[in-house]
């Protein structure tokens, strides 16, 4: 793939219970957002007994529709890919109501610790009160009457993020990891870009024929997908690295130049995105920092 990929500005309808394939159903939450899209995609896999996938936010309407959608089947297990506000609250609300375990993703967790006098700009974002009855490490395995579900780790976004394997529509469930709508928000210290570059070349080896996201519609044709999000991350680099030969010594800077024409909502993200990259660059020996690697430091030519 020559360019970025191609984002789709096609979105599923918050509110509707839908049959997406014989075994996966969609219902999306009505959170939606510039970070969110229409909304949280939490779905059902199976019929009669069944997971549920990213139940989302503490929101005891979505929680009131998802269950009506399913009166007479049993929710065996729920199942969560990573601790973001928007996706695993849900999962403590629907326990107490139906009595399935937890499954899935860890507590939350930072790719490293603070640094001196910094702050850590989306904890309101995390879910730290997540404890699942049953962390799934790589390639354990979850499943009920004609459906199996295999964890597939991919942090980066955050470090305890999973997907989920579908072996039997070969279809993978990569929650924020990959979107067709959109590039997933890589944030230091909770995410890393160097961990979120590597999940990449991982999903890169596998061979499902669709991705099933956690906002937006489906991932169609998503090795070729995937390499375009690679492709695009590393002209982002690039582009930050051109920026610091030409003398924007800031964060501000350089967000300033290359996402020009951005949603104001969305600045704060992209400076976290640049921060991700340079994180990595100086790591690399890329870049270099005047002092600690800071959102609100400077930086320089290696």
């Amino acid at each position: 793939m020559a360019e970025g990929p191609d984002f789709e500005t096609a979105l599923p309808e918050a509110g509707r219970f839908e049959a997406l394939t014989p075994l996966v159903r969609r219902l999306v939450a009505p959170n939606a957002s510039p970070f969110t899209a229409s909304g949280t995609c939490t779905y059902v896999v199976g019929r009669g007994q069944v997971a549920v996938i990213d139940p989302g936010p503490e929101d005891p309407g979505h929680l009131d529709r998802l269950l009506g959608g399913l009166a007479g089947e049993t929710v065996a297990q729920v199942v969560v890919t990573h601790t973001h506000r928007d996706h695993s609250p849900g999962a403590r609300l629907l326990k107490a109501r139906t009595g399935a375990p937890i499954v899935g993703c860890g507590p939350h967790r930072a790719a490293r610790a603070l640094g001196a006098g910094e702050l850590p700009m989306l904890d309101a974002s995390a879910d730290r009160e997540h404890r699942p009855d049953r962390e799934l490490a790589e390639g354990e395995e979850i499943s009920g009457p004609g459906w199996t579900l295999e964890a597939v780790g991919t942090p980066g976004h955050t470090m305890n993020h999973l997907a989920f394997a579908l072996p039997e529509e070969n279809a993978l469930f990569s929650g924020d990891h990959v979107m067709a709508w959109s590039t997933s928000v890589v944030a230091p210290p909770d995410g890393s870009m160097r961990a979120y570059m590597a999940s990449l070349d991982k999903l890169r080896t596998r061979d499902e024929a669709v991705y099933w996201p956690g906002h937006g519609g489906p991932v169609r044709d998503p090795r070729r997908f995937v390499r375009g999000l690679a492709h695009h991350r590393r002209q982002r680099e690039a582009a930050i690295r051109a920026r610091i030969a030409a003398g924007d010594a800031d964060i501000g800077a350089i967000v300033a130049a290359i996402y020009q024409g951005l949603n104001p909502r969305l600045t704060g993200a992209a400076m976290l995105s640049v921060f991700a990259h340079l994180e990595d660059l100086v790591e690399r020996g890329a870049v270099l920092s005047d002092g600690p690697v800071r959102i609100d430091g400077r930086y320089r030519p290696a």
